[in-house]
């Protein structure tokens, strides 16, 4: 028996090492767990939509924006973050549909920019809300889109507070491994007109990328779908080439049916772009930034705060104008 023993470990042994590694806890693929994309009842459009019936708008809103797939943010104005995450998930899932959500509340969120500044009070209220994010979703099939702005965002950072963002992050990605086994996770790239491929590669790799599905671009920017995979396509170069593995990508398309004219706050002249869907040049295409919200108060939101939805905005989305 001792022999038998003996000559099965020493025929594993001659195995190549990735058949006899344990399974990734992402293994599961939650596009083939759900029958499409969650459309969430309650964003802003739909609000809007309900109660301004008679509005000329109206119609066009519902017909091209309200009723896509859309991400759904979450941060501090979500309550009690896990019972939070878990009711939007649950609700998807009774549906058989595949929700989006975005993790938006880490600390010294958007710290350069300031528009969205806010976030966690500390390094340490941050892993515990993202550790109840993650426990909220649990077993069931998601997509996190994790941290917008947080790898770009590093231009007025000294390196402390960069290695202090990045183990904020690795812990994220940590909590999702450990607790919502059937979530994909992309950690947020930035977009291509922000950073080099090159920088970004090695940010996305220091601040954990490994344990991460993949990355996102372009959320709540307006650079082109081509743009966008081109620029993918390039982190993927540099992650190859200097730590040998490459990661696949989803791409924001919400708002760049016209591209960018090289503003990113409330640019007029902007348009819808691809609806939700799998494939189409990256991995999925998603609305990520729902349409007709505003950045902040600029460009042709002036006078709004983040968030806001704006009808008009939205309307001339709609066509390009």
């Amino acid at each position: 028996m001792r022999r038998r023993i003996r000559a099965l470990v020493a025929a594993l042994s001659a195995l190549p090492l990735a058949l006899v590694v344990a399974p990734s806890a992402h293994a599961a693929d939650p596009t083939t767990m759900t029958s499409g994309f969650y459309v969430d009842p309650n964003t802003s459009a739909k609000k809007w939509v309900a109660a301004n019936p008679g509005d000329g708008r109206a119609a066009a809103i519902n017909a091209s924006i309200a009723n896509t797939p859309t991400a759904r943010w979450f941060g501090s104005w979500s309550g009690t973050i896990g019972t939070a995450t878990g009711a939007y998930v649950g609700a998807a899932d009774r549906q058989d549909k595949l929700p989006v959500l975005v993790a938006y509340n880490i600390y010294h969120r958007d710290y350069c920019g300031g528009h969205s500044a806010g976030g966690a009070t500390s390094p340490s209220a941050y892993a515990s809300w993202i550790a109840q994010f993650a426990g909220g979703i649990g077993s069931r099939p998601a997509v996190v889109i994790l941290e917008p702005d947080s790898l770009a965002d590093y231009g007025c950072m000294n390196q402390t507070q960069i290695r202090e963002r990045q183990g904020m992050l690795s812990g994220a990605l940590a909590e999702f491994n450990r607790q919502a086994p059937n979530t994909w996770v992309y950690m947020d790239a930035g977009n291509p007109g922000w950073a080099s491929a090159a920088t970004m590669a090695r940010r996305l790799h220091e601040a954990g990328l490994r344990q991460a599905h993949g990355f996102s671009l372009n959320v709540s920017n307006y650079f082109t779908t081509a743009q966008n995979t081109a620029y993918g396509n390039a982190v993927n170069s540099e992650l190859a080439a200097r730590y040998g593995y490459t990661k696949p990508f989803v791409v924001d398309t919400s708002r760049n049916g016209n591209g960018s004219n090289g503003q990113w706050c409330n640019p007029s002249g902007r348009r819808i772009g691809a609806p939700t869907q799998l494939g189409g040049g990256a991995e999925m295409l998603l609305w990520i930034k729902a349409p007709g919200e505003s950045d902040g108060n600029c460009g042709v939101g002036a006078g709004s705060t983040a968030g806001q939805f704006l009808p008009e905005v939205a309307y001339k989305m709609i066509y390009g104008y």
